[in-house]
């Protein structure tokens, strides 16, 4: 059975080029449709990953889930061609941001589809697009374990609890960031 692919390119996704730009992609990196859906349901799943109360962590509030949900969207304003495309996609899929409560994750089973990413991006991306989107996605973890509480939310003394840090180090090596 052939497995659809999906196309990516140095373009802005769903945008025509513009007039001096040539029309043909300078790199090309084709993704299956599974790894295409794990490009862009990873960040919601860190997102929930970050957000999620665990043994030493600190209890998160709607402060910490807006700051991953903009740093998401701050995907949109990258220098890399595929982090965009895959923000356009997670808007488009979801008609909006992802939205937590869809993508509970296990932390085990989150780590293991960051490597598997990791390994994709290795085979299939621009090594420039890789690294953005690998960074970005541990921005989104980071955003959220360093949130500032909001009104009425308990004040934190430390930017990352020890367990935060020890989250977002995981991360990092599943990420192949360190």
């Amino acid at each position: 059975m052939l497995t659809p692919e999906v196309p990516m390119s140095h373009s802005v996704a769903g945008e025509p080029p513009s007039a001096g730009r040539r029309a043909a992609p300078l790199t090309t990196a084709v993704y299956s449709v599974a790894e295409w859906d794990l490009l862009t349901s990873l960040p919601g799943r860190v997102l929930v990953a970050a957000a999620a109360p665990g043994p030493g962590r600190t209890e998160r509030g709607v402060t910490a889930g807006l700051a991953g949900l903009e740093a998401v969207a701050a995907g949109r304003a990258f220098d890399s061609d595929l982090v965009r495309a895959v923000v356009a996609a997670i808007y488009a899929r979801h008609d909006g941001p992802p939205q937590p409560a869809e993508q509970l994750t296990d932390l085990v089973d989150l780590l293991a589809a960051c490597r598997v990413a990791s390994r994709v991006l290795r085979r299939r991306a621009d090594p420039a697009d890789s690294a953005a989107y690998r960074q970005w996605v541990q921005s989104v973890a980071a955003r959220v374990c360093r949130a500032a509480p909001g009104p009425g939310e308990r004040r934190l003394d430390q930017p990352a609890s020890p367990a935060d840090r020890r989250f977002l180090d995981r991360l990092g090596a599943a990420l192949g960031l360190g």
